[in-house]
């Protein structure tokens, strides 16, 4: 497994024989990898000739500049998570990725409004920038994307069909703890005691009869509650505890 920290380095290898006639697969992370970026990097190994993994905390898509300072770094322990699944792994630099101080960008104009849009201004306009930046460098035949960020993978899905890029979006399912709660690198921030009650937020968005019904419920919980929405045969929801952040969303 290759590290490369400089965009000019990665390219001289993307361009290198070792590449010629393979397939690609790519695993896009901010890194604090887990178990469920395993599980993409896992699909990608078998499904490819080649795998990539790029580890970047993505400035532009943190709404709160704290939430940015807070977001765990643990390049070592990713390293040892992708040991073994990928061939590469690219960890760019911010002032690499946006040479042009983020002037240019990719904006949607109707889900990226909605949901987590509507509570974090500007945050799909990060995500969906830095992604397009990435698959072009990267130019793989296949994207991995976990379904917990359920608007995240559609977003992409939609700018790889509307700006006709030559890759294939591949959806994985949310892997979860035995007690059902979603794995996400923010779970590292919750208190014991936080974590004890974190995995009533899938339960309840399962079990409520509608959006509407699961919002007290979740109050009750101990969680405040940012939204409940059902879309597209999906319930998704995003709630804070002890002011942590998680998002989920389970089949109706």
């Amino acid at each position: 497994m290759k590290v490369c920290d400089s965009l000019a380095e990665w390219r001289e290898k993307r361009a290198s024989d070792r590449f010629t006639g393979q397939t690609v697969g790519f695993v896009p992370t901010m890194g604090a990898l887990h178990d469920g970026h395993r599980t993409l990097l896992q699909r990608a190994r078998e499904e490819n000739a080649r795998v990539i993994l790029s580890i970047f905390v993505n400035p532009t898509q943190f709404d709160d500049p704290n939430d940015l300072v807070r977001y765990p770094r643990s390049l070592e322990s990713d390293l040892a998570v992708a040991a073994g699944l990928a061939d590469y792994v690219l960890v760019p630099t911010a002032k690499e990725i946006y040479p042009d101080s983020y002037h240019y960008r990719v904006s949607e104009y109707e889900l990226s409004r909605r949901l987590e849009g509507a509570h974090r201004p500007g945050h799909f306009d990060g995500v969906l920038t830095v992604v397009l930046k990435l698959l072009h460098l990267v130019q793989p035949r296949r994207a991995y994307f976990g379904e917990k960020d359920w608007q995240q993978l559609q977003l992409v899905r939609g700018m790889v069909e509307a700006l006709f890029l030559p890759v294939e979006i591949v959806p994985c399912r949310t892997v979860r703890e035995a007690d059902g709660l979603a794995l996400s690198s923010r779970n590292r921030r919750l208190s014991p005691a936080a974590r004890a009650v974190a995995p009533q937020f899938a339960k309840i968005l399962r079990a409520s009869g509608s959006a509407a019904a699961a919002v007290p419920a979740l109050q009750a919980a101990g969680f405040e509650v940012d939204y409940v929405e059902d879309r597209a045969g999906v319930r998704l929801g995003a709630v804070r505890i002890e002011g942590v952040r998680l998002i989920d969303n389970v089949r109706l």
